[in-house]
């Protein structure tokens, strides 16, 4: 793995329980050495990226590699989540993976300009989801050159955010 961390974390949003059960059995599957924090809705997951509410604990809540993102949650959606990572310079080096039901040419094209890295529609069965999360982990963590706060090699400091510490 080129010298890198030997476990990478992947922050995945979806409101769906059997959707993020399932992404769990199939990177489990894929033997990647990967640790994945799943959150329910976009403001969890801003929640997280920033060490606010119940994710102040640094160590409970460490700097992905790779965000799976599900365009379709409550609260605060996929694009809106999506346009505040890709808009903030402590965020938008995350790479974005929209992992989503939709097969709509207008979430595809959008996401892209909102600067998404990837657009893949969540397979249909168990077998082909084991081998997209394969594909995912290979090509993010073993083939790409990511800058090394994106992988963990820094606990990054606070983003432009009020922070105690």
């Amino acid at each position: 793995m080129n010298g890198r961390q030997s476990t990478v974390t992947i922050l995945m949003a979806d409101d769906d329980e059997e959707d993020s059960m399932l992404v769990r059995e199939a990177l489990a599957e894929s033997q990647l050495s990967i640790e994945l924090y799943i959150v329910k809705n976009g403001e969890e997951l801003m929640d997280y990226l920033y060490n606010r509410g119940q994710y102040t604990e640094k160590s409970n809540a460490p700097r992905p590699g790779l965000i799976l993102l599900d365009l379709n949650m409550p609260k605060k959606d996929g694009l809106e989540v999506l346009r505040d990572i890709k808009t903030d310079p402590y965020l938008r080096q995350i790479p974005v993976v929209v992992l989503t039901t939709s097969s709509a040419e207008e979430d595809i094209y959008y996401t892209y300009d909102l600067g998404a890295n990837s657009f893949i529609i969540k397979p249909v069965t168990f077998d082909s989801l084991v081998e997209v999360m394969q594909a995912v982990g290979k090509y993010w963590f073993e083939i790409v050159e990511l800058p090394l706060e994106a992988v963990g090699g820094r606990n990054g400091q606070q983003p432009h955010q009020s922070s105690s510490s």
